[in-house]
């Protein structure tokens, strides 16, 4: 709906309901419930009628592992010997970049994998109905592996490196190549073997080897730009077993034009996405008679891929020999369809699960991360031959009465830049508020900035609506999902537009008596925390916010932060120290004076993406200028892993609105 047309109003009811303030009903999900019961699913791969994927595990303090669900529907995890001598589930995650991605890859036999506890690869074969000993295939040496592709046929395995100079150690500015690993694991006494194939980028990704051994594709991309800017995809000859790239060249990419996500057809030519026209699209590059050309394969306002925060992104892949499956976004909605590698053309599946994760095929099954409605997220097998659709694993064992799920609604309105674009969600409970009384509204404002929020089930928001909060969860002038031109109207104008999208937002609901004009806060972490924190300081619409690991000051996140941002902000805001006084004005650190409302603080202490010195300093700045701040600190990176630490932050938070809105939550 846009926000200018008449609407049917919030908290009717529908049935005998006790009759509460909004904010104190009772919500069919805890804190705790929210925290421990619920898995983070991703990386699904298939292996004949074997499903990998990984998730986080709970009650292994938010670790993340591998599973294998096997063709008779069996479930176990890759296991290895732990340090205490114990069979255990392999922590598996890469910190490439900081945001990781790509941290596992199948063999013939069984898997190479990341491991988190030392940033070492590993090779674990399959032995029976379980795993065999692992193989270390590199020394701790300090370097970090991810977006793994094996070449079976060489015995080696191609990675993206990350060398920070020592085990344990950490670099603001680590060296960035292509290697290739062999798979015997003779690299771990010999770290000779390990041969560096690209060495001349800032950045690296997506090896991906032809279907003949031949030929090998990769993405760079350079400072200052971050890959969803610019990047190139390159290809080159794979000789020396490997260990060596000859004949490379450019296929696509280029100044201002972003490209992604390499695949190759079973008939060895390359699709890849790019955005040259303004949008994500499908471009296939084939050889005939000795002449190269690319052609573009299916022409749509459409993003047929996500920005690339992590390695190892497969929104696209082979279905048959005919057929590429791909997930796609149309105006902030997800879709899966199958691509005519022939043509171009598309045929959509359409079914109630929207994919919001990493996409696997073959064999007549289609299997990827999706959402829905009214249900949590779970790993989805289509199975094409039968026409059945198969939940693998959901997200949440927990279950949520049906009258308390709230289902987003698209919102549109008018704001500083253009149209914003949004997710509403009403409350929805088991309680009734009194007569004449409004919601408090809670905005969301995304990661990244360049990121995306998508509608659908989120036991995060339902958590909130549940208890009697409306939501509006914003993708803001920024957001991808709706062309490059949307994208890039950040520009520049970071902490000016998105805080006006929010703000615009919030008052736009209000302004349709949806929600509680004097009872409106703004949530957000990482790059949606540093919108909360400007959206308190420089506009007058909220009377609450949290920031979780958000930036208070711009100029400190410039000179601290890691490689992969460490050039984010001359696009977002412009280039460092030449334009240091936008920076200072931009950063709510210096305006803490202008504040009007409390605000609470969510921030981990071994955190490099944004430095614990952030929330320090920022609640330091705030006690001083004589307004109100909690500040809640974590043993924790950036995002919070552990279920104790979820819990405690839920708890906080809303009593935290609780005591500023009036209301005694339940």
């Amino acid at each position: 709906m846009t926000l200018d047309e008449p609407t049917t109003g919030v908290g009717d009811d529908h049935g005998v309901r006790p009759l509460l303030p909004y904010g104190s009903w009772p919500g069919p999900i805890s804190a705790a419930d929210l925290a421990t019961g619920s898995r983070a699913l991703g990386e699904v791969a298939l292996d004949g009628g074997d499903t990998y994927w990984t998730e986080s595990d709970p009650a292994a303090g938010g670790r993340t592992l591998l599973v294998r669900r096997r063709a008779d529907g069996t479930v176990d995890r890759v296991l290895w010997t732990g340090r205490d001598g114990a069979r255990e589930p392999v922590p598996v995650r890469t910190r490439v970049n900081e945001y990781g991605g790509g941290s596992y890859a199948l063999t013939a036999t069984g898997v190479v994998l990341s491991a988190h506890t030392d940033d070492r690869l590993y090779r674990i074969d399959r032995a029976g109905d379980g795993w065999a000993e692992a193989v270390p295939l590199v020394p701790e040496d300090g370097r970090r592996y991810a977006d793994l592709e094996v070449d079976a046929q060489r015995e080696v395995l191609y990675a993206v490196a990350e060398d920070h100079g020592g085990p344990g150690a950490f670099r603001t500015d680590p060296t960035t190549t292509l290697v290739s690993v062999p798979l015997d694991g003779s690299a771990a006494e010999d770290p000779q073997l390990v041969a560096t194939l690209v060495r001349d980028e800032d950045f690296v990704a997506a090896p991906r080897l032809s279907p003949d051994g031949a030929v090998l594709a990769w993405i760079a991309w350079s400072h200052p730009d971050m890959p969803w800017d610019a990047g190139r995809l390159h290809v080159a000859s794979v000789t020396d077993g490997g260990a060596r790239l000859v004949h490379r060249r450019r296929v696509a990419g280029g100044d201002r034009v972003s490209v992604a996500e390499p695949v190759w057809t079973a008939d060895g030519d390359l699709v890849h996405v790019d955005d040259r026209t303004g949008w994500w699209n499908l471009y296939r590059t084939e050889q005939r008679d000795g002449e190269v050309r690319t052609r573009h394969l299916h022409p749509a306002e459409a993003e047929f891929t996500v920005p690339q925060w992590q390695l190892g992104t497969r929104t696209l892949c082979v279905l048959d020999s005919d057929h590429l499956m791909a997930a796609y976004t149309v105006a902030g909605r997800r879709h899966l369809a199958a691509v005519r590698t022939a043509n171009g053309a598309l045929e959509a599946w359409d079914g109630p699960w929207q994919p919001v994760g990493s996409l696997a095929a073959g064999d007549g099954r289609v299997v990827f991360v999706g959402n829905r409605d009214d249900g949590p997220s779970a790993v989805v097998e289509l199975d094409l031959g039968r026409g059945q659709v198969n939940v693998l694993r959901a997200s949440t064992d927990l279950t949520v009465p049906a009258e308390t799920v709230s289902v987003a609604e698209e919102v549109i309105w008018a704001s500083r830049t253009g149209d914003a674009y949004g997710f509403f969600y009403p409350p929805a409970g088991t309680a009734q508020a009194p007569a004449g009384e409004l919601p408090p509204l809670l905005v969301i404002s995304h990661g990244g900035p360049t990121g995306m929020s998508l509608p659908g089930f989120d036991a995060g928001i339902q958590f909130w609506t549940s208890r009697g909060f409306a939501v509006l969860d914003v993708n803001y002038t920024g957001s991808t999902g709706y062309g490059r031109a949307y994208r890039d109207r950040l520009r520049g104008r970071w902490g000016v537009v998105d805080v006006a999208d929010c703000a615009s937002g919030a008052q736009a609901l209000a302004d349709r008596g949806l929600v509680d004009p004097a009872r409106m806060a703004i949530r957000g972490g990482s790059a949606g925390g540093f919108t909360t924190l400007a959206a308190l300081t420089f506009t007058d619409t909220f009377a609450a916010g949290a920031s979780y690991y958000g930036i208070g000051d711009l100029e400190a996140l410039a000179a601290q932060t890691h490689k992969f941002e460490s050039r984010y902000l001359d696009q977002l805001v412009g280039p460092y120290p030449a334009e240091q006084a936008t920076y200072r004005d931009r950063s709510p650190i210096h305006h803490v004076a202008s504040l009007t409302a409390p605000m609470i603080i969510f921030q981990g202490t071994e955190d490099r993406v944004v430095p614990p010195n952030q929330a320090e300093e920022m609640a330091a700045a705030v006690r001083k200028a004589g307004h109100e701040v909690e500040v809640h600190l974590f043993p924790e990176g950036h995002g919070f892993r552990k279920p104790e630490s979820t819990e405690r932050a839920l708890t906080a938070e809303l009593a935290f609105y609780g005591r500023v809105f009036g209301f005694s939550p339940a």
